[in-house]
């Protein structure tokens, strides 16, 4: 497994608040719970990454959000579906139909 090492150490919060420009920001776990709606208000308007970790160890990412482009359902399953004999004649089997 690719073990992730963030660069440097965990910032303060205010310091990370403040440093415009870095394309990532480490925080230790304690300061993310008592600034995370800053920090994911920051993530949002730079388009920036926040590195959380626990004990030195990076536990979490956050990562601004990219919607998903909408996938239209008609023709999905164009070409996945084959026929096999005429589909439209009977199979001359008889049927028992009861009125």
């Amino acid at each position: 497994m690719d073990e992730y090492r963030p660069k440097g150490k965990p910032k303060k919060v205010r310091e990370a608040l403040f440093s415009p420009g870095a394309d990532e920001t480490v925080v230790s776990a304690a300061d993310f719970k008592t600034h995370c709606l800053q920090l994911m208000d920051r993530v949002q308007r730079e388009r920036t990454e926040v590195v959380v970790t626990r004990y030195g160890r990076p536990v979490a990412r956050l990562v601004p959000y990219e919607a998903a482009e909408a996938v239209s359902p008609f023709g999905v399953l164009r070409g996945t579906v084959t026929f096999h004999g005429d589909v439209v004649e009977p199979t001359g089997e008889a049927w028992e139909a009861d009125a």
